[in-house]
C-alpha cells in the first residue's frame, strides 16, 4: 500500500508493521527520500522507524527505538501535539496532521508536517500509531532555539508573555511592579536580542523560534529557555 493510502484510510493492521523473519517489511518498507516514518505503541514509545527517520535524528535503531516520541519534539509544540495524540489513542479520532518542530542531533531543529494515524489490532483498541514526517523546504535550523539555550531572564519572560497577550506598557508595569521606564528598558533589550524592530515582530519571532508555547493561552514562555 502507498503511504498516502495508509494515512487516508487509517485502517492499517498492526501485523503490517512487523518485519518478516528475514528482517524485510515493517517500517523499512516505507523508505522514501525525505520522509520519516515511525511506528509507536499507545504510550508513544518508538517501536520501529525507517532509515530516513534514523538519519534525521542522527542515531541508530538501538538509540532511537525504545525512546518516547515526545523527546524528539521541541518543547514549544509538545503540549498541543500530545493532546492530539491522546485523542488518537482514546479512539476519538483516526488521524491528524499538524505542524511540528523536531529536535535533531547536536542541538539542531527542523520544522515540518507530521501526520499520525491510528493502527488497528485484533481488538477495537488502538494497537499502534503510524507517524509520518516530512520536513518543510529549507526548514533545517529555521531559527528555532533548542532547549539547551537559555536566552531570557525571568523578568524578560514575563514581559514577553504580557506583550504576546496584548498588554501595553502601563498594564505590564503594574503587573510586574516596574516603572514604565523599566518595562521599556526590558522591551528594548528583547527587541535587540531577537533582532526585530517592534513588539508585533517580537511576538512573531518568539513563536517562530519556539520560545513561546504554541496553542497555549495566555501566552507562556517555554521554561527551558529561562535562565
Amino acid at each position: 500500500m502507498a503511504i498516502a493510502a495508509l494515512v487516508d484510510s487509517a485502517q492499517l493492521n498492526s501485523t503490517e508493521l512487523v518485519p518478516d523473519q528475514h528482517g524485510r517489511g515493517g517500517a523499512q518498507q516505507f523508505d522514501q527520500a525525505g520522509l520519516c516514518m515511525a511506528s509507536l505503541d499507545p504510550a508513544l514509545t518508538i517501536q520501529q522507524a525507517n532509515q530516513e527517520f534514523f538519519r534525521r535524528f542522527g542515531d541508530s535503531s538501538a538509540g532511537v527505538c525504545g525512546r518516547s516520541f515526545r523527546e524528539l519534539v521541541h518543547p514549544s509544540v509538545q503540549q498541543p501535539l500530545m493532546r492530539q495524540f491522546s485523542r488518537l489513542v482514546e479512539g476519538k479520532r483516526q488521524r491528524f496532521a499538524s505542524h511540528v518542530v523536531a529536535l535533531g542531533p547536536e542541538d539542531s531543529a527542523f520544522a515540518g508536517t507530521l501526520t499520525a494515524a491510528a493502527v488497528s489490532g485484533e481488538t477495537p483498541d488502538v494497537a499502534a500509531i503510524l507517524v509520518l514526517m516530512r520536513s518543510s523546504e529549507n526548514a533545517a535550523d529555521a531559527g528555532v532555539v533548542t532547549s539547551q539555550k537559555k536566552i531570557l531572564t525571568e523578568i524578560d519572560a514575563r514581559i514577553l508573555e504580557g506583550i504576546a497577550a496584548g498588554l501595553s506598557t502601563i498594564p505590564l508595569a503594574s503587573r510586574l511592579y516596574l516603572s514604565r521606564q523599566g518595562v521599556e528598558y526590558h522591551v528594548t533589550g528583547l527587541l535587540r536580542k531577537l533582532r526585530v524592530p517592534n513588539r508585533a515582530a517580537l511576538v512573531s519571532r518568539a513563536y517562530s523560534m519556539g520560545v513561546l508555547n504554541v496553542g497555549t493561552w495566555p501566552p507562556k514562555v517555554v521554561e527551558d529557555f529561562i535562565k
